[in-house]
């Protein structure tokens, strides 16, 4: 069992945790996932890495509540009963931080997506470097971990759906006007905003990093949910990835896979607020 030391509601549907795992945070580096269980005979559930304190070891988590095995990670309170990791590849720059010095490195989140580019920007920031960083959400409410971000980017630019802070719009649209002030993009956030992104970035040869960790359900290879397309082949986001060279990804398959398992997770779902319904 992990001893968790909280697990609060930051936003609408966002929860972060704080969960005692020396030996996962001892080797861990940004853009890699642990797989964490409630209970025993839970559900695994990929997360991915959001902060670390090797010297205490500690592991810090963002989740958002999405269907039934996320709600009851949600009440949480005490302890988890198991937490797998590190999994997944790094990041390839903080991996390699030498090879990238001279890069103009800008970061483009979406949503929750802003949890795994945390631990980079804050990552290279340590090792010298200067990256800006484009996050959007609907509205101002859903942009989180600001004071966090803010402290390690050099640059930050906020776009909300609806204006209600920063510009008013889409992250592509922001990117576009800086494009040419970058020499690679990292962007993590949901599958269609990568997709719009690469989209853009391709037009103008700016090299781009995504990550593909919204198609995990298994997190271990086993399951198959997280096999997407680069280059024509077959590849494993949770073994292969999660990060891949964003202009090889054939995003209409993964966005089609996306959809797998929505009768069932509904399903389960519903089951899950009958339960509590009748708690209640």
């Amino acid at each position: 069992m992990y001893k968790v030391l909280y697990n609060k509601k930051i936003s609408e549907n966002s929860y972060e945790m704080l969960v005692e795992a020396p030996l996962v945070v001892k080797n861990a580096l940004p853009g890699q996932f642990v797989i964490v269980m409630p209970r025993e005979d839970g559900e695994r559930i990929p997360l991915t890495i959001y902060d670390y304190d090797k010297e205490k070891g500690l592991l810090y988590l963002i989740y958002q509540v999405v269907g039934a095995s996320t709600e009851e990670l949600s009440m949480v309170t005490d302890e988890v009963f198991s937490v797998a990791g590190p999994l997944g590849n790094p990041n390839e720059i903080c991996a390699n931080p030498e090879e990238f010095k001279d890069k103009r490195i800008v970061y483009v989140a979406g949503g929750v997506g802003i949890a795994p580019v945390y631990p980079q920007v804050k990552y290279l920031h340590d090792h010298g470097f200067k990256v800006d960083v484009i996050y959007g959400a609907r509205n101002v409410d859903l942009l989180l971990i600001r004071d966090k971000i803010e402290a390690v980017a050099n640059k930050m630019m906020y776009v909300t759906d609806d204006g209600s802070f920063g510009d008013k719009g889409f992250v592509t649209t922001v990117l576009e006007q800086h494009i040419n002030d970058y020499d690679i993009c990292v962007s993590i956030g949901p599958v269609i905003m990568m997709k719009n992104v690469c989209d853009l970035t391709k037009k103008f040869n700016l090299h781009t990093i995504v990550s593909m960790n919204p198609l995990m359900v298994d997190g271990s290879g086993m399951c198959g949910a997280c096999r997407c397309e680069v280059e024509g082949k077959p590849k494993f986001a949770c073994i292969h990835g999660p990060e891949f060279d964003g202009h090889k990804i054939n995003f209409n398959l993964a966005l089609k896979r996306m959809n797998i398992y929505k009768q069932e997770e509904k399903e389960k779902w519903d089951q899950m607020k009958a339960k509590l319904s009748k708690e209640e």
